[in-house]
């Protein structure tokens, strides 16, 4: 499982011009799910995300996490997270776990970072054409793997 985490002063997504999901200051993460991903994947990543002390103390420092700044989540499925790029011009997913697996996997996600963080938790459509708008912050851009655990 891959996650992009970018810190945020807001983010919101559409789908169809139709607002899905907005957060103010806290975490835009793009989710990726992998074909062989599972529930401890899923744990993992909520937990540490959660848990990450990437905002700004006062002192100026990343040493708060996200429920000590009261901010939030918007969580966002992107298969193309797995894409593979070796041959040709053309990605290939086919590491991408099937769309039945990663909805399943993505919702728990969604639910364990609510609970590891205390915090509201906005998403998007899983497997629909989303624009996500965004004022990252700082910037903070953060790439985990839980097959890696880097």
């Amino acid at each position: 499982m891959r996650v992009v985490i970018q810190r945020v002063k807001h983010a919101k997504v559409e789908v169809e011009e139709e607002l899905k999901g907005e957060i103010g200051k806290g975490l835009l993460l793009f989710v990726g799910v992998e074909e062989d991903d599972d529930d401890e994947d899923v744990e993992y990543l909520a937990r540490k995300i959660a848990s990450m002390r990437i905002f700004n103390d006062e002192e100026g420092k990343m040493n708060l996490a996200l429920n000590a700044v009261g901010g939030e989540i918007l969580a966002i499925s992107q298969f193309t997270l797995h894409a593979l790029t070796k041959k040709g011009n053309r990605p290939s997913f086919i590491k991408a776990a099937s769309p039945d697996k990663a909805e399943k996997l993505y919702e728990k996600f969604k639910l364990q970072l609510g609970i590891f963080s205390s915090c509201k938790v906005e998403s998007g459509v899983f497997g629909a054409d989303m624009q996500v708008s965004l004022l990252n912050d700082g910037p903070v851009t953060i790439l985990m793997d839980s097959k890696s655990k880097e």
